[in-house]
């Protein structure tokens, strides 16, 4: 019995011993951060008092806040009170500045995408390439934010930027601020029978003018109706609610992606409702190295679901999730919170989406074709097709004068080519050839 009492008395003292320990160690963690603190106030008073230029206490303890946060990832920054606003205007489709969204790389200013029919567009911008200086002015040693600001300016001001471009001599351009509208979701009818649907940002209503596109072409077409194309080149990305609300446009069931973060609470995953608003017809989906965030929301579920072919480059790669928490009057922090997986469970961060089909950007010249070859209906007496159509002649030229002006996008006459061709096969799958029918 004694000897039982002190293996007892022995094995509390072990546990009050670890338990003291613990404590001291919390105790040593929590005076260490009092510790950083009270050096950050010392730090912050040594360069208000010391810096060769008098500066303001608001200025040195927003660049910390900015410093400490874009120090995590290249997306989580702080904005002030005007940087806040502007990226709400952002998101609404409607903000003044250049037309093209960044990212830091390397101490330089990267083009993720030039946003259509914008400034930086229309001077030939292209994802990939570098920003070294703005007016003259190297953009080493500035966060993303002081580039932003230097980028942007008084609609109708100009900005000189320079840039480096891969496989080209440094070159300089000079840009005009305007108040940029952005007009994100374009469509147009293809070839006759296909619905090109082109999304240059996720913006507000995305999937209500997507969904309003289609019912007018279906309307106008009926079931002449081929198949859809959906851009989405150079689509720096925007709100992920829009870009789960036009993955489901185009799914029936399953999950469209799903957001993981540190704490398994937090973790959330968006379903597709019941429903394919085209009722499965074919679908290619074009993207390149400046498809990113919500873009490769999109692709990455269609391509999981096997409901479209991808076609084009390699996408940027960026899956993660900024949370934008607002901060009253002192604007706001944006935050990265989590990592967003495609259906299957890949994770697109700094990977990006692969196409089925890899097409990358080329010139495409029609070569005229002066041989001697002739046809036989160019032969002297030939016969006529009696069931030649009047209108045949006509038409053709017509399909010919638009096939050559969507050579000069390949990616996208590549596309319409897909659609075509995965159209006829899917007739074909349909019906029983007449031949068959008569041979039983």
């Amino acid at each position: 019995m004694v000897k039982k009492l002190l293996i007892l008395i022995i094995a509390m003292q072990f546990i009050a011993s670890d338990l003291n320990a613990a404590a001291d160690k919390n105790k040593k963690q929590e005076h260490n951060t009092y510790e950083m603190l009270n050096l950050f106030g010392e730090v912050m008073e040594r360069t208000k008092a010391g810096y060769v230029e008098e500066v303001s206490d608001q200025v040195l303890i927003e660049q910390a806040l900015n410093g400490m946060l874009s120090s995590l990832d290249p997306h989580s920054s702080y904005l002030d009170a005007e940087s806040f606003h502007y990226m709400s205007e952002q998101t609404k489709g409607k903000f003044g500045g250049l037309g093209i969204e960044v990212t830091m790389d390397n101490g330089l200013v990267k083009v993720v995408s030039p946003i259509d029919d914008t400034p930086a567009f229309k001077a030939g911008l292209k994802a990939g390439d570098y920003i070294t200086h703005i007016d003259g002015e190297t953009v080493i040693g500035l966060n993303l934010n002081e580039a932003v600001s230097k980028l942007r300016g008084k609609i109708g001001t100009k900005v000189k930027i320079s840039i480096r471009r891969e496989g080209e001599k440094p070159f300089d351009v000079t840009l005009k601020r305007q108040e940029i509208k952005i007009q994100s979701v374009k469509t147009d009818i293809k070839e006759d029978d296909i619905l090109y649907i082109r999304i240059s940002s996720f913006t507000e209503d995305n999937d209500k003018s997507i969904k309003k596109a289609y019912q007018e072409t279906k309307k106008k077409l009926g079931d002449k109706l081929a198949g859809i194309v959906l851009d989405v080149r150079n689509n720096p990305g925007g709100l992920l609610d829009q870009a789960v609300a036009v993955s489901d446009l185009f799914l029936s069931e399953g999950e469209i992606v799903s957001t993981r973060a540190r704490n398994e609470a937090d973790n959330v995953k968006y379903s597709a409702h019941s429903g394919d608003m085209t009722e499965g017809l074919p679908m290619v989906v074009i993207i390149n190295e400046g498809s990113a965030s919500a873009s490769e929301i999109v692709a990455g579920a269609l391509q999981d679901h096997h409901r479209a072919i991808i076609l084009g480059e390699k996408s940027f790669g960026k899956g993660s999730v900024q949370t934008v928490i607002p901060l009253g009057d002192f604007g706001a922090m944006r935050l990265t919170t989590a990592r967003y997986y495609t259906p299957s469970g890949r994770s697109i961060q700094a990977k990006g989406i692969e196409p089925d089909i890899v097409v990358p950007l080329a010139q495409v010249k029609v070569l005229e074709n002066y041989a001697l070859n002739l046809k036989e209906a160019e032969l002297s007496g030939a016969l006529k097709n009696e069931q030649e159509d009047k209108d045949a002649s006509k038409n053709k030229n017509e399909q010919k004068d638009a096939k050559k002006n969507e050579i000069s996008d390949y990616q996208l006459s590549r596309a319409l080519d897909l659609v075509h061709a995965l159209k006829l096969y899917q007739s074909n799958i349909n019906n029983v050839n007449p031949v068959q029918k008569e041979d039983k």
